[in-house]
């Protein structure tokens, strides 16, 4: 693609267009995806982290310098995430006696406040009930049969791309949710 087509697709990628972030995504995917895997060496992250990175890509667009190359732009988002997802790694690591201690805990919670985790269970699940069904579909699916986004996408009957955009999307979706849901409490 000549670096004027894409700098139009960008264009119209930054104005919500959801054709162009769809096609953007998928002029990136494997070059992201396979980045990614070299990292991680796990497919299952390595598809979770790259749906994160495009989902960052398409949300800090405006902050793309025309004068770089877009592709090395995105690479280093995906290397950035990379990069968190380790940290994170490590923390959970160190913190895996702690989480025992947090566990030990768990089981002397009262009456009340086991009622309360799952209000918050319920409140999720309501907010997941109330998505449009095509996002409901995908989070059910993704999250809780954890299935691939490839067996997504067969039984859904759309492509992977398609698949991966609306991952993205539901979760982006759901956080937005969530986070006003918060603040309304």
């Amino acid at each position: 693609m000549k670096n004027t087509d894409l700098l139009t697709l960008i264009a119209f990628a930054k104005n919500k267009n959801q054709k162009a972030q769809t096609q953007l995504i998928n002029l990136f995917w494997v070059d992201v995806f396979s980045f990614v895997m070299k990292k991680v060496q796990d497919e299952y992250v390595a598809d979770e982290l790259t749906v994160s990175v495009f989902s960052k890509v398409l949300a800090k667009l405006d902050l793309f310098d025309p004068n770089f190359q877009f592709k090395t732009w995105i690479l280093t988002i995906a290397q950035n995430s990379i990069i968190d997802y380790w940290r994170k790694k490590a923390r959970e690591n160190e913190d895996s006696t702690d989480n025992f201690d947090g566990f030990k805990n768990h089981l002397a919670l009262s009456p009340e406040e086991l009622l309360i985790s799952e209000e918050d269970q319920k409140q999720i699940l309501s907010i997941i009930e109330s998505l449009d069904s095509n996002y409901k579909d995908i989070i059910q699916l993704r999250f809780f049969e954890e299935k691939s986004i490839k067996e997504i996408a067969e039984e859904q009957n759309i492509t992977v791309a398609n698949t991966k955009v609306r991952i993205m999307r539901a979760k982006k979706l759901l956080a937005e949710l969530l986070k006003n849901k918060e603040s309304d409490d």
